[in-house]
This record gives C-alpha cells, sequence and structure tokens, in this order.
C-alpha cells in the first residue's frame, strides 16, 4: 500500500478516504483523518467520510481524530446534524448558536459533546465558558481535552481557576490541551499553572508549557526555563530555548536591561550545547524580526566552547540580513565572541566575490573591532584596490581602530 506521508504529498483524498473507511489499523484510519482535515480538497470530497468516521469509527481515537478533522474543516455542524438528526443553522447569530451548542454539552453521546466544544471554541462566543468550565469534569477525557482547547481558544481568563485543576489530570492529552489552554489565556495564574506542569511526566506537556512562558514577558519564566535547559527531551530543551529568546521581546521594558544581564549570566554558566543550536536555528529559519534580532544579540553574549565555530559562521551570515539592525548585532555578537576565528571568518568574508556590499562593509566594520595584523594588512589593501565607497569608508575607519595604514 502507499505510504499515508505519498498520499498527503499528492493530495491523494480518494485513497485517503479509502483508507479512512477500510484499512484494519486503527493508526491507519487515526492519521488519515488527520490528514483529510488539512488537504487541499473541497469539503464534499472529505466531509462525509470523516462524519461517518466520527460517528462509526470502532476505535475511540479514530472517531475523536475525524471530529477534530471536521473542526479544522469548520464542517463540524454537519457531524453534529447528522448524530442529532436535524440540521444546524450556521448562519444563526452568535449567542443563537452558542445556546443551542451548549445543550449539547450535556449530550449522554461523547461524540456530540466534543464536537460541541470544538464549535463553541470555534465561534469564540464567551457566552459558553460557564458552561464549558462545567464540562471539564466530564468522565470522557476526549471531551475533557477538547472543552480544555475550547476554553483556550476563548481566551477567557474567568476559566484559569478551572483549568489549572486539569494540570494533574490522568490522561496526558487533556493536560496537553491544558497546557496549551493556559499559554493563550496569559495572565498571572495562568503562569503560576504552566510552571507547576514544567515536571510532567509527558514531554509533550513539558514542550507546550515551556514553549508558552516566553510570551507572557515575565522574569519569573527565567529561572524555570535555565532549569529546562537540562531536560531529557531535546524537543524540551529546544523549547526552552525559544521561549528564553521569546521572554526578551515580550518583558516589560523598565524590566528588559535586568531580565537581559541575568540570562547571560544564567546561560552563560551552563554552556549546553542546545543554546547555540537553537539560537542558530532561529537565525536560519525564523521569519520574525524580534527573534532574529534577539537570538542574534544573545548568541554573542552565550557562546561558550559548544558549537563556537556554528555561532561565528551563523552570525556571519547575519551581516547580510535584510534587516539592519539584526546586521549590526550581528558585528557587536562577533565583536564580543571575538579571538581568531571570528577575525578569519570575516577575512573571509571580505574575500567573497559573491558578498553584498552591506556585508562586505560590516565585515569590515568588524574587524576593526577584533582584528589583528592579519586584518589590518587586509583592510590596508582593500582601501586601495576597492571600488565601493562605503566598503572603503568602512575599512579606513577600522584601519583607524588598529593603528592606521602601514
Amino acid at each position: 500500500m502507499t505510504s499515508l506521508f505519498t498520499l498527503e504529498k499528492e493530495n491523494d483524498v480518494d485513497e485517503l478516504t479509502s483508507v479512512l473507511e477500510a484499512s484494519d489499523n486503527e493508526g491507519v484510519r487515526r492519521r488519515a483523518a488527520e490528514i483529510l482535515g488539512d488537504v487541499d480538497a473541497p469539503d464534499e470530497e472529505v466531509v462525509d467520510s470523516l462524519t461517518v468516521a466520527a460517528r462509526e469509527d470502532d476505535d475511540a481515537r479514530v472517531r475523536a481524530a475525524a471530529i477534530d478533522a471536521l473542526d479544522q474543516r469548520e464542517a463540524v455542524e454537519q457531524l453534529i446534524a447528522a448524530i442529532v438528526g436535524e440540521e444546524v443553522d450556521g448562519g444563526q447569530a452568535e449567542w443563537a448558536r452558542a445556546e443551542e451548542l451548549t445543550n449539547a454539552l450535556t449530550s449522554k453521546q461523547p461524540e456530540l459533546r466534543m464536537a460541541a466544544a470544538n464549535v463553541l471554541g470555534r465561534i469564540g462566543s464567551r457566552s459558553a465558558t460557564d458552561d464549558l468550565v462545567n464540562q471539564l469534569s466530564d468522565p470522557d477525557h476526549r471531551v475533557r481535552a477538547r472543552v480544555a482547547r475550547a476554553l483556550g481558544r476563548l481566551e477567557d481568563r474567568r476559566a484559569v481557576s478551572a483549568l489549572a485543576e486539569l494540570r494533574n489530570d490522568e490522561q496526558a492529552e487533556v493536560r496537553r490541551e491544558t497546557a496549551e489552554a493556559l499559554g493563550r489565556t496569559k495572565g498571572d495564574e495562568a503562569l503560576a499553572a504552566l510552571l507547576a506542569m514544567l515536571d510532567d511526566s509527558s514531554e509533550a506537556v513539558r514542550r507546550i508549557a515551556a514553549g508558552s512562558l516566553g510570551e507572557f514577558g515575565s522574569p519569573r519564566a527565567l529561572d524555570a526555563l535555565v532549569g529546562l535547559l537540562g531536560d531529557d527531551s531535546d524537543t524540551v530543551r529546544r523549547a526552552a530555548v525559544f521561549s528564553l529568546v521569546e521572554l526578551l521581546s515580550n518583558v516589560p521594558a523598565e524590566r528588559s536591561h535586568e531580565l537581559r544581564q541575568t540570562m547571560v549570566e544564567r546561560l552563560s554558566a551552563t554552556d549546553h550545547r542546545v543554546v547555540v543550536s537553537s539560537l542558530v536555528e532561529i537565525l536560519e529559519e525564523g521569519s520574525q524580526a524580534h527573534q532574529r534580532r534577539n537570538a542574534t544579540w544573545l548568541l554573542g553574549r552565550v557562546t561558550g566552547s559548544q558549537n563556537r565555530w556554528a555561532a561565528i559562521e551563523a552570525l556571519v551570515d547575519v551581516l547580510d540580513d535584510d534587516d539592519e539592525m539584526a546586521a549590526q548585532f550581528a558585528v557587536t555578537s562577533l565583536a564580543t565572541i571575538g579571538g581568531e576565528s571570528v577575525e578569519t571568518a570575516l577575512l573571509e568574508l571580505l574575500s567573497n566575490r559573491e558578498a553584498s556590499t552591506d556585508a562586505k562593509a560590516m565585515a569590515a566594520f568588524g574587524l576593526g573591532k577584533v582584528g589583528g595584523e592579519r586584518a589590518r594588512k587586509r583592510l590596508d589593501e582593500l582601501v586601495d584596490q576597492t571600488d565601493d565607497e562605503e566598503v572603503r569608508k568602512r575599512a579606513f575607519a577600522a584601519l583607524s581602530k588598529l593603528g592606521g595604514r602601514g
């Protein structure tokens, strides 16, 4: 049989629906349902199959995956209509739809309770908060998980206390959705609950909790995130680093300087390989300016013996960044790292014919901060040989800092 990965890549809806309907492997059916929730195809080609699976599949996990897939396609009303035997008016006013769906939260059929929770979260009516909170004690863990998800979508802080009580739920799926919901809701109480989930037995729960902490902008999260750098899971450690970078962006301005100093002290003391590798990953793959700037700034101040050359190479690449501030941070970070390795990397950039004018100008500027005799000689030559006025100006200024022309 063709793999699900291939079917997803080829957008083979017919075969995916056949797998969902006929495979004797529940894991395969569940994954087929998940793919169909996101596949690029008209609803009429997939919704009926998902609805049947949500109602009739023998496995509870497959039914749950099908309900989530319908939610992702914003087609859960069709499932609800099939279960209750009457059409659901998606054109109703929000309050009327919410009132109708809250009644379904107490249905005897767990699939209907799950579907109702998903839709209530998606339509975003906070009038449903109290009813959803009451359902957090549902006997079916699949329902509890989706109620927690719905409350996270509503971002209503009235639900935080009740959500926090689920952090010790026996089912990891529920705790995972709870961590997601608390991360979206924010506030001091949500922060405290997430901090208490950092030692959860589930890797996914710890990863989600760690990944949310940076968005709170609270220095209270710093020590906890640094502590996670010793977690057994690589994904948790990486989430902690990414969250530390977000923390730099979200902390109140009056606390920023103090937090930056403390963070550098804590991270410099650890010398964890994952810190440098994760910061390099942000520079190589990140698209948000604030993340890239903070990762660039931080990398120069926490790079020790671990992955030193990888850090230098990543920072040199940022010298050609479209974001001028990121490029300036890269120069200061390279200067902070210092040493012959940095000088060599900058000299190689100056000799690279494919490097841009901006990158070469920044490299010349950087050599004025870290260069030795090799740099002085190369900059001396560059002043005479380059046709680019900006590069010449930067090279001459760097030469002045290194003792002038020979």
